[in-house]
Formats: C-alpha cells, sequence, structure tokens
C-alpha cells in the first residue's frame, strides 16, 4: 500500500503542478500577450492552444479526481472526529468542482458557455484564485498533521500532542 499512496500522492500533486502553473501561465503571460497580435493570428493562436490545452484540463480533471479520492479514502482514518480537517476538506473539493467546471466551459465549445470564453482572463483569475485557496488549505492540514484526542476531549495536532 505504502508504493501505491505515494503514487497516488505524486499524480496528484504532478497533475496540480501542470495545471495551475499552465492556467497561471495563461492568465499572466499568453493572454496579455496575445492581446499584442492581430485578431486573425490571435483567432488561430487561441485555437491551437485550447486544442492541446482542453486535453491537459480533461486528463488532470481525471486524475485528480482518481489520486484524490484515493487520497481522501486513506487519510479518514487518520482524522476520525477532526472536524476543521473535513470542513477544509470540503471546501476544497468543493473549490476543485468550480475549477472543474470552470475550465471545461473555457476549453469548450458549448454555445451555452459562450459567455465564459468571451470573458476568458476574468474566469480564468477565478481559477487561478481558487487552486491558490486549494494549495493554502493543502498545506496547512498537511503541516497541521491528524488531531489526536487525549483523555480530557480536547483535541490537539498530533505533532503538539508529542512535545
Amino acid at each position: 500500500m505504502f508504493a501505491l499512496d505515494v503514487v497516488s500522492r505524486i499524480v496528484h500533486v504532478a497533475t496540480a503542478i501542470t495545471l495551475v502553473g499552465g492556467s497561471t501561465f495563461l492568465l499572466l503571460v499568453l493572454l496579455p500577450s496575445a492581446k499584442l497580435i492581430s485578431e486573425e493570428a490571435h483567432q488561430t493562436l487561441s485555437q491551437a492552444v485550447v486544442g492541446r490545452w482542453k486535453r491537459f484540463i480533461h486528463a488532470g480533471i481525471l486524475l485528480f479526481l482518481v489520486s484524490g479520492s484515493y487520497n481522501y479514502m486513506r487519510a479518514i482514518p487518520n482524522h476520525k472526529g477532526d472536524g476543521l480537517y473535513h470542513a477544509l476538506l470540503g471546501i476544497k473539493m468543493l473549490l476543485a468542482f468550480v475549477i472543474f467546471f470552470l475550465a471545461s466551459a473555457l476549453v469548450g465549445r458549448s454555445a451555452a458557455f459562450a459567455r465564459i470564453r468571451e470573458n476568458r482572463s476574468k474566469w480564468l483569475g477565478i481559477v487561478v484564485f481558487c487552486a491558490a485557496v486549494i494549495v493554502g488549505i493543502s498545506g496547512f492540514v498537511k503541516v497541521r498533521g491528524p488531531v489526536t484526542i487525549d483523555e480530557t476531549s480536547t483535541s490537539q495536532p498530533a505533532s503538539a500532542a508529542t512535545e
């Protein structure tokens, strides 16, 4: 199980690096730079980028769902009774679903989401912001570690309980 735990964690983090980094690059570098070229060149570039990027988005969503579900199921026993952990993970998951929706809408072709694509910078900014919040939550729960319940029924991080 240890090897599978490590592989799942690596897949999850590598997917996050790829998709968050790619989204940040699009928002801060590519979109502003594309404004400097002609409309025809801009359309050609946009179609080429979206055509390739959507493969990363769709594969990344699948990898996040599989590795995230596995990681969560493996972590549950270590966080039994830890309300803060479960609340933060719930927020993280909800934000992830917002990101999945927006990222899919941004690379999709559905007429229903054309308005999202027309304001790509705004929605990509929301994606990057949500991703930053998720990274913050992930870092906090990882450093905080599991909470232990002592004899007086007060909870504290396991690291504090051993000091």
